[in-house]
């Protein structure tokens, strides 16, 4: 056997030796970006998770907006007078009891579809197609009628909810507004996205 011959075999494997490590890193430059790819991103895994808020300055009559799982959703402290009015409008809702157990967890299927009867948290979506309704407090508007006790007003195809989110009978919109699932930590902090009772 000559020496020629055992040098390139040598060499032989060297290269190939090379080249299968050289082949195995570019391969594994290329594969991490690609499968970090499957990965959610923070965003991603943020858009699910519950979402705390605060409502300590969270005065009578206001709107309070937050994200949740990229919707809006609506906090508002409701008054004696408009918790007192919300009977008033039973006989023109479609399911002023709140039968559609879809709509809200077990613990806001009530008349005030709350924990709290004063705190009201809904998902600020129509249920109709799916536009934002406007938040109307007002009492008789002109353009809304004299027996509007206030409640939301959906712009897209008129569709009408009181201030509990329940749906308005002859409007376009099937259900109530959802009440997303949601709990208490504390009096005045609200955790959207988890279930739970009041403190």
């Amino acid at each position: 056997m000559s020496t020629d011959n055992v040098v390139d075999t040598k060499r032989r494997r060297f290269l190939v030796n090379a080249t299968s490590v050289v082949a195995a890193v570019g391969a594994g430059f290329v594969a991490v970006p690609f499968l970090s790819s499957w990965m959610p991103s923070e965003r991603a895994k943020n858009a699910g998770a519950p979402v705390e808020v605060d409502i300590s300055k969270l005065e009578v009559g206001r709107l309070l907006v937050v994200e949740w799982q990229s919707k809006p959703v609506w906090i508002i402290k409701r008054s004696d007078k408009t918790l007192a009015d919300l009977a008033k409008n039973d006989e023109n809702l479609s399911d002023p009891n709140s039968e559609n157990i879809d709509q809200q967890p077990a613990y806001a299927q009530n008349h005030d579809r709350s924990i709290k009867p004063e705190v009201i948290i809904l998902v600020g979506i129509c249920t109709h197609l799916g536009c934002s309704p406007s938040f109307r407090p007002e009492i008789g508007p002109a353009d809304l009628g004299a027996d509007w006790l206030g409640g939301f007003f959906c712009p897209c195809h008129s569709s009408r909810f009181d201030l509990a989110g329940r749906v308005f009978q002859g409007v376009p919109a099937p259900t109530n507004l959802v009440v997303p699932p949601h709990m208490y930590v504390s009096d005045n902090v609200i955790v959207i996205g988890r279930d739970g009772e009041a403190v």
